[in-house]
Order: C-alpha cells, then sequence, then structure tokens
C-alpha cells in the first residue's frame, strides 16, 4: 500500500492510502478525488487522467511508454518533464510518498 497526496487545481489536498497493485488513476476513483476524470476507464485511450508529478518524483517513477507519451499531446497544458497519465501508474510500495497535481482542467 502506498500513501498518495493528489492534489487539485486550487491547492486543495487529498492523502489517501492505495493498494499495491492498483493504478493511480483507480486511487483517485476508488476514493472520489476531483479532477481525475479518467473517462476511458484506464485504457490509455485518453488524457482526462492526466496530473504534474512532483518534481522529487520525476526521477522515481518508470519512463513513459510510447501510448502514454502519445496520449499526453492531447492533455491541457503538459509538461514535457512532470505530465503523466495516472492510468500508467502502477501502484507499488516504492510509490508511498508520491504527490501528483491535477491540471486546472482534462481534455
Amino acid at each position: 500500500m502506498a500513501r498518495i497526496t493528489y492534489i487539485e487545481h486550487n491547492g486543495t489536498a487529498h492523502e489517501v492510502d492505495v493498494p499495491t497493485g492498483l493504478t493511480v488513476m483507480e486511487g483517485a476513483r476508488d476514493n472520489d478525488i476531483p479532477g481525475i476524470e479518467a473517462d476511458c476507464g484506464g485504457a490509455c485511450a485518453c488524457s482526462t487522467c492526466h496530473v504534474y508529478v512532483d518534481p522529487a518524483w520525476v526521477d522515481r517513477l518508470p519512463p513513459r511508454e510510447m501510448m502514454e507519451q502519445d496520449m499526453l499531446d492531447f492533455a491541457w497544458e503538459p509538461d514535457p518533464v512532470r505530465s503523466r497519465l495516472t492510468c500508467q501508474l502502477k501502484v507499488t510500495d516504492d510509490l508511498d510518498g508520491l504527490v501528483v497535481q491535477m491540471p486546472e482542467k482534462q481534455i
């Protein structure tokens, strides 16, 4: 299990425990975190689970695969370094303490 902090665009923080094996997107969905819509349900077929990863975590996450990189082209104001799709981030114990911030909107 990992404790993940989701920060809304307005600064409201939500700390939740997400079970190992789920995705960061599923942790948001299961805990009713606003700002992550996840329209495709985690199939990496949209960009509505886009977040900005806290700079301290960027190098600690697995690299983006090509499909995620392609979908980020459709996200709202993607950051070339910090943007990730939460459906592509599998929760492990190593993600304990992860902080992600939602963009102003999802498209």
